[in-house]
């Protein structure tokens, strides 16, 4: 990998070639809002500017709020690509591109990526700050990095010294607290041929819980999430539920289904892993959703260091209104016309599959933003070794409550020629309901029981 790790990348691998050595000193941690960002992003540009310094990210002190804060008004709506990615130019560009983003444009004649001037938008509600902060002097990897302790709300290691961190800082990064979301994933065959499948969900932290976190009744869990599908007709009434367990080696996630056909709820502990995901067709595992999730075990990891990358950001016009899901559906891929690309820091992750453990995926390279934590670009590899798909997350900042997400996410299966995009709401009503005062009762097998009737 043509690869050039930054200054502080080198003094972070420099602190600690293990794996289990998570607290920073108050001199470290001191560092937070001062030459980094309060997540643990460099806060400076980078060599020729192209990245520009963060200067508090995209919020309502700096953009007017919005009417609907489940589709932010684009903030840069006006802005045209500075240049476009073609296989023409592939070879000027390449260095900052992934191996699975490099095949597509192998794959794909009129593959493009539209690159736009970098906008360092990711932000964090205020009070948020702090706990982060305390995190970085009290945080700590249980034993095999299964798990967390001394761990408060989200990011556990904003001064990240092993891959294990950083993967961490995904899995825990802040998504609202609390939301509900209409949204839909679509299979896409090679054709372009597609089926929509709409999905209602509901994510909750204990933290933001009505009744709020609850020592003994949350004790090891994460967040609360329940998910129904609501069409197509064969498959409406399908829901699940998951309490995310935070180590899931001491306590697997908990998890159950409820299905129309035998009209009864049951434990799914195949939601995990590999296991396969309910309306994808095929091209989704358990730990594909959100990019990546759940138990780390199966891994041994790598903290490669920092890239600069080409990555799907502020992509406000995937949240249009106005254009079908067959405007934006394509053979192959998304339309790129309504795509935005940026150059921004990622932290590079290598997952090579342990001896003697099993999943499709022999080996995952991870490209994580450095300003939002989250996954952005991951390369799948298949058990011979070979790149067999690629996943990227096309983000927006929700300024109006200060919250870094993704509005898609896509799978690309680079032998089928299939895909899978799963985040798109353009036909929906309403896509995101911020800051609902769910209670713990919503997150019951009671609760998914009534919902699948």
């Amino acid at each position: 990998m043509n690869m050039k790790l930054s200054t502080i990348a080198l003094l972070i691998l420099s602190l600690n070639s293990t794996l289990v050595m998570a607290k920073v000193t108050e001199q470290q941690a001191a560092q937070l809002g001062q030459s980094l960002t309060p997540l643990g992003a460099e806060k400076a540009a980078n060599a020729d500017g192209s990245i520009p310094e963060w200067k508090g990210g995209l919020t309502t002190s700096t953009v007017k709020a919005s009417p609907d804060s489940g589709r932010p008004v684009d903030p840069f709506a006006t802005d045209k690509p500075i240049f476009v990615i073609t296989n023409s130019n592939l070879e000027q560009y390449k260095a900052r591109l992934s191996a699975g983003q490099l095949a597509m444009f192998k794959k794909y004649a009129d593959y493009q990526m539209p690159v736009y001037q970098t906008q360092r938008t990711a932000a964090y509600p205020e009070n948020l700050y702090p706990v982060i902060r305390n995190n970085a002097v009290n945080a700590e990897l249980v034993a095999g990095g299964n798990g967390l302790s001394n761990f408060s709300t989200t990011i556990p290691f904003p001064i990240p010294q092993s891959a294990l961190e950083v993967v961490w800082n995904h899995i825990t990064r802040y998504r609202g607290g609390s939301a509900q979301r209409s949204l839909t994933t679509i299979p896409v065959q090679a054709d372009g041929s597609h089926t929509v499948v709409k999905m209602a969900d509901q994510l909750a932290w204990p933290e933001f819980l009505a009744e709020g976190r609850d020592a003994k009744a949350d004790d090891n869990v994460l967040f609360y999430y329940m998910q129904q599908i609501t069409a197509p007709a064969r498959l409406t009434g399908t829901a699940l539920l998951v309490h995310e367990t935070i180590d899931q080696i001491k306590e697997a996630r908990r998890a159950w289904v409820y299905n129309t056909g035998q009209r009864r709820v049951r434990r799914a502990p195949n939601v995990a892993y590999d296991g396969p995901a309910a309306g994808a067709d095929g091209l989704r595992t358990a730990d594909n959703f959100d990019m990546y999730n759940g138990a780390p075990d199966r891994y041994e990891w790598k903290l490669i260091g920092k890239k600069e990358l080409y990555i799907p950001y502020n992509n406000y016009k995937l949240l249009n209104t106005q254009l079908k899901y067959a405007d934006l559906v394509k053979a192959g891929h998304l339309n790129s016309a309504y795509l935005r690309y940026e150059l921004h820091r990622v932290w590079v992750v290598e997952a090579s599959l342990k001896e003697g453990e099993r999943h499709i995926y022999a080996k995952r390279t991870m490209y994580i933003d450095e300003d939002s934590w989250g996954a952005s670009v991951i390369d799948h590899y298949d058990g011979r070794g070979e790149l067999w798909k690629m996943a990227e997350a096309h983000n927006v900042m929700f300024y109006d409550v200060a919250t870094p997400w993704m509005v898609a996410e896509t799978l690309h299966d680079l032998n089928s020629g299939r895909y899978l995009v799963t985040g798109l709401s353009n036909e929906e009503p309403k896509f995101m309901v911020w800051g609902n005062k769910a209670q713990r009762g919503d997150f019951s097998s009671g609760a998914l029981r009534r919902i699948g009737h």
